[in-house]
């Protein structure tokens, strides 16, 4: 029982130290605020402002609870043991294994000390040069993506998507909310190559296809990243309803220009003009604190303009033909099991990055 002991404290004493660099228990006192705030019937007068604070309230809690029930498991079996006999020794092995495995697993969190990295994802897919294929290869990125999503217990709000013509999607956008949803899928801002035999092509000729993955972190707070109206060119032009020949068409589609940087962002998939203005904005101020992280930037007047990632070099390559594997440019961490990855088991490229990023 003596090793089983000594393995039980030195878990919980690297529990209790993760604990601490994470600052689970001044998040369990800002949740517990949240939540009474949440109980109070009058806040619910301000819908957006309630709504927010849900989410905060759902990203909290997917950070502390964890950690929390971690605590308290390997709490009460260091006390069992201190109770129990070395006929338990068997019993008290198999649950100190679950346990280690679990921190091992809390462990990565530590990795995830960005200043946005616990704010949920704006996730942007384009197809890029390619045709056809390029947009059927951004479509089966969309389905990684959220399969990974799913797998991770996040939830996924579609902005806008739209279709090609003969297959696949032209562009789409999505807010990822969970725990460390920004911190978890920076990994994958940059372009990603594709390389297979193409379904579109009568010859069956091997193809070449891009995509475009930009990764941001929601910005639900205005004060975050301070927008000033002078910066700020905003057009309305009519949007497309459903139906088809104008049906349903209105003057709801708007597009913000941030003159500094040359930003564009256009939202058309609400018939509210003022809705499709709140969007656009929040993706715009997401954008531009993906750029300040990625330039280390001090505020928006140092931004330098065409900077982010744009269509420059592939940070990772998907292999089909005529061997299989997927490969990251950065880290050189590789998977030879293609269809895997592209059915969301990305968290090895993930913990790669996060790993090769913390070294820096």
């Amino acid at each position: 029982m003596q090793p089983l002991k000594k393995r039980a404290n030195e878990l919980l004493a690297h529990i209790t130290a993760d604990r601490d660099s994470l600052h689970i228990d001044a998040k369990s006192e800002e949740l517990e605020a949240i939540d009474a705030q949440l109980a109070d019937a009058n806040v619910w007068a301000n819908l957006e402002r309630a709504q927010n604070l849900s989410r905060h309230s759902a990203a909290l809690k997917g950070q502390v609870e964890p950690w929390n029930i971690l605590y308290s498991q390997a709490s009460d079996i260091v006390e069992l043991m201190e109770l129990g006999d070395d006929s338990m020794a068997a019993e008290f092995g198999s649950q100190l294994d679950v346990f280690e495995a679990e921190y091992a697993t809390r462990h990565k969190e530590l990795l995830l000390s960005g200043e946005y990295d616990s704010h949920a994802a704006v996730l942007k897919l384009s197809s890029g040069a390619g045709g056809t294929d390029a947009q059927d290869w951004t479509e089966m990125l969309e389905r990684m993506y959220l399969r990974w999503a799913e797998a991770n217990d996040m939830q996924v709000e579609m902005v806008e998507r739209s279709t090609a013509d003969e297959a696949g999607i032209k562009n789409a956008t999505y807010i990822v909310r969970g725990a460390y949803a920004y911190g978890r899928l920076r990994s994958e801002h940059g372009v990603h190559r594709l390389v297979r035999l193409s379904p579109f092509n009568a010859d069956n000729l091997r193809q070449t296809s891009f995509a475009l993955v930009e990764i941001m972190p929601e910005i639900d707070a205005p004060d975050e990243v301070k927008l000033d109206d002078k910066d700020l060119k905003i057009d309305v032009y009519r949007s497309g309803g459903h139906g088809g020949q104008s049906v349903n068409t209105t003057d709801s589609a708007v597009r913000v220009t941030h003159i500094p940087t040359g930003i564009v962002v256009a939202i058309q998939n609400e018939r509210s003009q003022i809705q499709n203005k709140e969007t656009a904005l929040k993706i715009l101020r997401s954008k531009l604190a993906q750029m300040l992280a990625e330039q280390h930037a001090d505020t928006l007047a140092d931004l330098r303009a065409g900077e982010s990632a744009s269509w420059g070099a592939q940070i990772r390559n998907y292999v089909l033909h005529p061997y299989t594997l997927v490969k990251d440019t950065r880290t050189k961490y590789e998977s030879k099991d293609a269809k895997s990855v592209l059915d969301g088991n990305i968290d090895g490229f993930i913990d790669a990055y996060l790993t090769v990023q913390a070294t820096k």
